[in-house]
């Protein structure tokens, strides 16, 4: 598997961001989702799971972005998770299956767009490692 020595510190700024901002999101959506449930008129089982699903893949994407030398295919993998939470937030608003209130309508639009552009930044510095691996 391609490996990427000593990762350029956009990629891993853009790594250890997202797993910063999931970590946060997840400890208030687990913890706090009693009470974010009734001002985004979300689930609070929906918030409640979804804070709890982000904490382990927090704890992967430090892991990534904290190693000295980072496999292309785990940044991929992040890249990809990135990309799915995005569509399936936008899914899930346009799904019918939740009734959210107008802050809960902003506040998975904005996660979905602070994800996806993670994802974006996390592309952007594959790009860049590439293009210095083949200048060398």
């Amino acid at each position: 598997m391609p490996m990427i020595n000593h990762p350029p510190s956009f990629l891993r700024y853009a790594l250890l961001g997202d797993a910063v901002a999931s970590a946060a999101t997840g400890l208030l959506m687990a913890a706090g989702a009693g009470l974010l449930s009734g001002t985004l008129g979300l689930p609070e089982t929906l918030l409640q799971y979804a804070g709890l699903v982000l904490l382990p893949y927090a704890a992967f994407v430090a892991f990534i972005g904290t190693r000295p030398t980072v496999m292309r295919f785990a940044v991929w993998i992040v890249i990809l998770a990135n990309v799915l939470w995005s569509v399936e937030s936008v899914i899930l608003l346009l799904s019918g299956w939740v009734s959210p209130a107008a802050l809960g309508y902003a506040f998975v639009i904005f996660q979905a767009a602070v994800v996806l552009a993670f994802a974006v930044l996390q592309f952007i510095g594959l790009q860049r490692q590439r293009a210095v691996v083949a200048m060398a």
